[in-house]
């Protein structure tokens, strides 16, 4: 959307621990994010509180912390791994004379960075002006977003230039596009239905590997990279199961702890893919220390789109990471719960597949079974 400027930016990360735990978890990942961004973190400012401070978020005294740490290390850029209120981020830029940006507004921007496909870019620029609408802390004039920029990449200048109510005005535009493209996504989904055809959708938390399993699995060539959100758009391709026959894989956006509302709602025709499907594959990072954390924000997420009674089985990758050996586990019911592989060396792919097949065989047994039953009441 926007170029990034050639020498990028220079950012103090701020994090405060009020007792939520895994801080040294949410530091790289939001160092990550920074990094995704096209900014290099010059240093770090940690703190403890019980509850934000009203005007600064982490008190005056430890604003004054950060100040210092941006002018020592020359830093243009203060990014707050939290959500902060418009009047927050006044405050800290007046105090500061310095750019301050939130998590939200961090994640939002990556978004701008990787989307690529029309509806991908429509997406992320509702998010983009509905984060907008409650953060408009600078005028107009001075946001400059033409220039680019992290927490500066926008819808635009005209958008920029315009006052609430073009703003809202645009908003409802957008709204209405995604609504035709979601049309469009239903059309092609219930003709998928008809066929009776078996709906796999991949989630996981960004960065798990979705998308090196989805084209381990189906040659598709979709893009796969070592960082946050690689994948935006949904991408969905028939995979051939030997006798079970055809099901239908789709790889999806990843998921991340503390997701902004504005986000999930944009991507709702995207998601609409996941809430659809017949089976969750949880794609899980089995070489990350925080996995049970991670487990826990997609697991959430899931539950905000309506997604959080579907049929799940956990796919523990990047076993070649650790010490772990390909194989199925099951839960105390006998139901299978999670399979351990790589999608990368491909160990373990084999015994997904099988585990697919299953699927597809008890699916295609229910579907006659109702279909039978139609008829017999006919």
């Amino acid at each position: 959307m926007f170029e990034r400027p050639a020498a990028g930016n220079r950012a103090v990360l701020v994090q405060v621990d009020f007792g939520q735990g895994s801080i040294e978890e949410r530091l790289a990942e939001v160092a990550l994010l920074a990094s995704s961004a096209g900014a290099s973190v010059v240093a770090v400012v940690q703190g403890r509180r019980q509850a934000p401070d009203p005007a600064f978020y982490v008190g005056k005294g430890k604003a004054d912390e950060v100040g210092l740490a941006a002018q020592v290390n020359g830093a243009d850029l203060i990014i707050f791994n939290h959500d902060i209120t418009a009047a927050q981020q006044r405050n800290l830029e007046r105090k500061l004379n310095c750019r301050v940006v939130d998590r939200s507004a961090l994640i939002l921007d990556i978004f701008a960075l990787r989307a690529k496909s029309h509806e991908g870019k429509l997406q992320v620029e509702l998010a983009q002006l509905q984060h907008l609408s409650t953060h408009l802390v600078r005028g107009w004039t001075h946001l400059e977003r033409q220039k680019g920029g992290i927490g500066l990449r926008g819808p635009g200048e005209k958008q920029l230039e315009t006052d609430r109510r073009l703003l809202g005005e645009r908003v409802k535009m957008l709204k209405g596009r995604l609504a035709a493209l979601e049309r469009q996504r239903a059309v092609r989904r219930r003709a998928r239905e008809r066929r009776d055809v078996l709906s796999v959708s991949l989630v996981g938390y960004t960065n798990a590997g979705k998308s090196t399993l989805f084209n381990a699995l189906t040659k598709a060539g979709a893009y796969a990279a070592d960082q946050l959100f690689a994948t935006l758009d949904t991408t969905s391709r028939r995979l051939f199961l030997g006798d079970a026959g055809n099901i239908v894989l789709s790889d999806t956006v990843g998921f991340i702890r503390d997701l902004p509302h504005a986000l999930v709602a944009a991507f709702h025709a995207t998601l609409e893919e996941t809430v659809s499907a017949d089976l969750l594959l949880h794609v899980v990072d089995s070489s990350s220390a925080d996995r049970e954390g991670q487990i826990a924000a997609v697991n959430g997420v899931l539950e905000e789109i309506g997604a959080g009674m579907l049929p799940q089985i956990q796919v523990w990758n990047k076993i070649d990471a650790g010490m772990a050996s390909a194989e199925v586990q099951l839960d105390a019911c006998g139901n299978i719960s999670r399979v351990l592989l790589s999608a990368r060396s491909g160990e373990g792919l084999g015994l997904l597949r099988q585990v697919l097949a299953d699927v597809a065989h008890k699916h295609k047994a229910s579907l006659a079974a109702i279909s039978e039953s139609r008829e017999e009441s006919y």
